[in-house]
C-alpha cells in the first residue's frame, strides 16, 4: 500500500505481477480504487517515482469518473444505514428519521436524496467520533481532529500531526466495520506505516479485524455506488 500525498491524499494499491513488464495504473471504475502493477523485481522506490510522475493523470482521471454505474438515491430506494436495510419514503415534520423499516424524509422529493445524505453525516460524525476516541483512549494517544469527505479511493486517513479523516459513507456500513476502520486509523497515532508493529497495535484494541476488512474488501463498492444527489 501507499499514499500519494497531496488534498485529498490518494490510496494506491501496490500489486506484484509476474506478467508485468512495466509498470501501470489503472483505477477502478466501480469504487476508484487505484492500482499500480509492477515487476516482479521492481523497486518500490521506482514504483512510487512512477507515481508522482503519474500523479496529474491520476487525479484528472479520479475527479471525472463517471457517475453511470452509480445508483441515484430518492423516494423509494432502499439504502443500508449501519447494516439495515431501510426504505425512503415520504415523511412529516421537520427532520428525517427512522420508523421500523423506512427512512422518512419530509419536504420536496426532488431533495430527498441530498436530505438523507445530510442526515447520515450526521450521524457518521456521532459514530465515527466516539468510536475514535474509544480507541484513543485503549493507546493513549488523543486524536487533534476529525473530519469527513467522500473519497473513493480510501476510508479513513490518519495525518502525522494526529487529524483522522474518515468517509461519511462508512456509516452505511455494519457498526463492527466502522469501528474496525476507526481502530484502524487510531492505530496509526502509534505507529504511522504499516508495520509489524502497527498491526500489532490493531490486534491489541480491535481483535479479530480480518472479516470487517474483508466485509469492506467485498461490499465497499455497493456503497461508492450510491448517488444522493446531482
Amino acid at each position: 500500500m501507499a499514499v500519494l500525498p497531496g488534498s485529498p491524499p490518494v490510496e494506491v494499491h501496490l500489486k506484484r505481477s509476474p506478467r508485468a513488464r512495466r509498470f501501470s495504473l489503472r483505477v477502478s471504475r466501480l469504487d476508484g480504487k487505484v492500482t499500480l502493477s509492477m515487476p516482479l523485481r521492481a523497486r518500490e522506490g521506482e514504483a512510487l517515482a512512477f507515481l508522482r510522475g503519474h500523479e496529474g493523470w491520476l487525479r484528472e482521471t479520479l475527479e471525472a469518473m463517471p457517475d453511470a454505474a452509480r445508483r441515484p438515491v430518492g423516494l423509494g430506494s432502499v439504502i443500508p444505514v449501519e447494516g439495515r436495510e431501510l426504505m425512503i419514503a415520504a415523511g412529516t415534520g421537520r427532520g428525517v428519521r427512522v420508523e421500523d423499516d423506512r427512512l422518512l424524509v419530509p419536504g420536496d422529493s426532488a431533495t430527498a436524496g441530498a436530505r438523507v445524505a445530510a442526515w447520515l453525516k450526521v450521524l457518521a460524525r456521532d459514530r465515527l467520533a466516539r468510536a475514535s476516541t474509544h480507541y484513543a483512549g485503549l493507546v493513549g494517544r488523543p486524536y487533534s481532529s476529525l473530519a469527513l469527505r467522500d473519497t473513493r479511493s480510501r476510508w479513513g486517513s490518519c495525518s502525522p500531526d494526529g487529524r483522522l479523516m474518515y468517509s461519511w459513507r462508512l456509516i452505511m456500513a455494519p457498526p463492527a466495520v466502522l469501528d474496525y476502520v476507526a481502530a484502524h486509523e487510531v492505530a496509526h497515532l502509534v505507529e504511522l506505516n504499516h508495520s509489524p508493529a502497527y498491526w500489532a497495535v490493531v490486534d491489541g484494541i480491535y481483535p479479530g479485524w480480518q472479516a470487517r476488512r474483508a466485509w469492506l474488501h467485498d461490499n465497499g463498492q455497493t456503497l461508492h455506488r450510491l448517488r444522493f444527489q446531482d
